[in-house]
């Protein structure tokens, strides 16, 4: 229950890396004021952490090494194909080099963008669907690893490409999710991967055109958080039965790939995924296998190596519900919109003031859903604050569109 007097305290998960405050009380990042940045800047702003893309892949990379877990870990480019977040990836490591982060790209374009990024081509796995003749004219002219997301596809490109070494994606029938919503498989079919009751036709297809099948892929879902590892140890233990089958139908399986879908915390009482466990189960289930476990993580690298700031433009009592605006939309920051993530919102003077109203906060897209939280704990504030939607380094830059002819927002790089 709430009621006039409820307070709430203000959040503090988001602690950690290199956020800190001031002594004036301000809100930075890296040593740098968000406040001066985004004076100096304008809003939209994204202000992006160098060094935190890298920790976080080390992370995951330290954990399947302390479960001995041979591992091969690719960056899902969709999440941000900034260069200079490229950049850092790719110092983590030469091709091949022990550490080193492969791509997991989903089109032609994101192809190219490797290439030219300084990733070569054996390092480089795309898994897409609905891919076209043309998608094909690029993938096939270039020596990258493709998986193969259903029988169409396997029959396309087995007329054009017999005998390729590929992989197949296949649909566990279930998932792990942020939301529902966000789970790849489960009991209700969804357009991604090969079936149980296709397996057999892929098969066929696979002998027809004389394809060499050496991967096997999945993916749960997106933004599973520590609560869901049982529901994603779920979707291995039924991507096992498949791979006991394409096994069994003749095919020498060196990888298992299991997709990428680790979210991140946006609030204090959400669990972040355990990586230590999320090892430990992948050692359990693919050990016995022989095989190289392959991850493609992008948001859990990405997530937290960001924030978007913002300037409030308007504080407005409506039918009982105070609506902070801001002047940023969804065609910037879609996780709300789009993906319904929490949204973790600070005041960039004294973020650690205590919350004392719930509101919805929206942006300047006219369309009603433009909202990135709603009845949500924040603090008493005036017009022309400023704020920082935590969060916002993976997917939202990627995704950002002119939309009602409003500009994407600039970018800032620090140091660490």
């Amino acid at each position: 229950m709430t009621g006039p007097g409820t307070t709430w305290p203000a959040p503090r998960w988001w602690r950690t890396g290199g956020y800190d405050i001031s002594a004036g009380g301000e809100l930075t990042l890296n040593g740098a004021s968000l406040s001066a940045l985004l004076r100096e800047h304008g809003a939209p702003l994204f202000v992006y952490d160098l060094a935190r893309p890298a920790e976080n892949m080390r992370a995951l990379q330290g954990a399947l090494q302390r479960a001995g877990v041979t591992y091969r870990t690719r960056f899902a480019l969709k999440s941000c194909p900034d260069p200079r977040i490229l950049a850092v990836l790719r110092g983590l490591g030469a091709p091949g080099a022990p550490g080193s982060v492969g791509m997991d790209v989903c089109s032609p374009g994101e192809v190219l963008h490797a290439l030219a990024n300084g990733w070569e081509a054996d390092e480089i796995s795309h898994t897409g669907t609905n891919v076209s003749e043309r998608d094909l004219d690029t993938l096939l002219a270039h020596p990258i690893h493709i998986n193969l997301d259903g029988v169409s596809q396997v029959e396309r490109l087995g007329r054009r490409a017999p005998g390729r070494t590929v992989g197949l994606r296949i649909n566990p029938a279930a998932g792990a999710g942020f939301t529902a919503a966000l789970s790849y498989a489960g009991e209700r079919p969804t357009k991604f991967g090969i079936t149980a009751d296709r397996l057999d036709d892929a098969l066929a297809a696979v002998e027809r055109h004389s394809l060499v099948v050496d991967t096997m892929h999945f993916h749960a879902g997106s933004g599973w958080l520590g609560d869901q590892l049982g529901s994603f140890e779920s979707a291995l233990r039924n991507a096992t039965r498949f791979l006991d089958r394409i096994l069994a139908a003749g095919h020498e399986i060196r990888e298992v790939n299991v997709g990428g879908g680790l979210g991140g915390v946006a609030r204090d009482d959400e669990q972040p995924v355990d990586l230590d466990a999320y090892a430990q189960v992948i050692r359990e289930h693919l050990a016995p296998y022989g095989v190289t476990a392959a991850f493609e993580p992008g948001d859990f690298v990405m997530k937290n190596a960001g924030v978007m700031l913002a300037e409030v433009v308007s504080v407005e009592r409506r039918g009982g519900t105070t609506f902070v605006g801001l002047d940023a939309g969804w065609n910037v920051d879609c996780s709300y919109f789009i993906y319904k993530y929490s949204k973790e919102i600070l005041t960039l003077a004294d973020p650690m003031r205590e919350r004392t109203q719930l509101v919805t906060v929206a942006g300047h897209i006219n369309e009603a859903g433009d909202v990135f939280a709603e009845d949500y704990p924040f603090p008493d504030v005036a017009e022309g604050e400023g704020v920082a939607l935590l969060n916002a380094g993976g997917y939202l830059a990627a995704m950002s569109s002119t939309h009602c002819l409003r500009p994407m927002a600039k970018a800032v790089y620090l140091e660490r």
